[in-house]
């Protein structure tokens, strides 16, 4: 019986001594949990900041291109040419003056232009029609075009001779000047006020990329 109760306390003095060696086995390995968890939680951290952070990047970007606008049209970016557009039997002449958009990208067109004939009398302004006007955007290639009225020269006289045309796109200070499309003069008036009217933008037809 001594005998026995000795190897049972032998197997109880072992199995404490393995379950010792059990129980640091498992605080290592939950010890390395909580580790890598902890690790794991911080890289999450960081992966949502990183987020946030192309979030915010993309989130400009988008407005910027909402809160984009075209510009107006500048002179130089126009490439602007002037035709007779008189039908015969018409009670007035006509010309059409029209802006290409060569700048390369959309600008935008509102009002009237400015227009000057000048005459072998000195530079005549032309008046605006009175029409309404509404906003033009061009996109690169396309055209717009305007028209300008004047009284035809039927009175048999050597009239008033027109020497060339100057435009100014709206809302710009640059002109450039062309030849007169139209006919050779104008008929002598009282000069009491213009008796050349220029149309808005778009009232003369608006065309596409040509």
């Amino acid at each position: 019986m001594r005998v026995r109760k000795l190897t049972f306390a032998a197997l109880a003095v072992a199995a404490g001594l393995s379950l010792t060696a059990c129980n640091g086995d498992d605080g290592t390995a939950q010890s390395d949990g909580v580790s890598a968890s902890s690790g794991s939680a911080s890289d999450s951290a960081s992966a949502s900041a990183g987020s946030k952070q192309a979030g915010g990047t993309d989130s400009t970007a988008s407005g910027s291109g909402t809160d984009a606008e075209a510009d107006k049209c500048r002179t130089d970016d126009l490439n602007i040419t002037a035709s007779d557009t008189t039908i015969t039997g018409d009670d007035e002449g006509s010309a059409a003056v029209t802006f290409k958009n060569g700048g390369g990208h959309d600008c935008a067109l509102s009002g009237y232009a400015g227009v000057d004939l000048k005459t072998s009398e000195g530079n005549l302004s032309a008046e605006r029609s009175g029409q309404a006007s509404d906003p033009v955007i061009l996109k690169s290639g396309e055209s717009v075009s305007f028209t300008i009225a004047y009284p035809l020269n039927d009175s048999g006289g050597s009239g008033v001779r027109i020497t060339g045309l100057v435009v100014t796109p709206p809302n710009e200070t640059k002109s450039v000047t062309l030849a007169w499309p139209g006919a050779a003069t104008l008929p002598v008036t009282d000069g009491t006020g213009s008796s050349v009217t220029v149309g808005p933008m778009g009232s003369a037809g608006q065309g596409g990329a040509s």
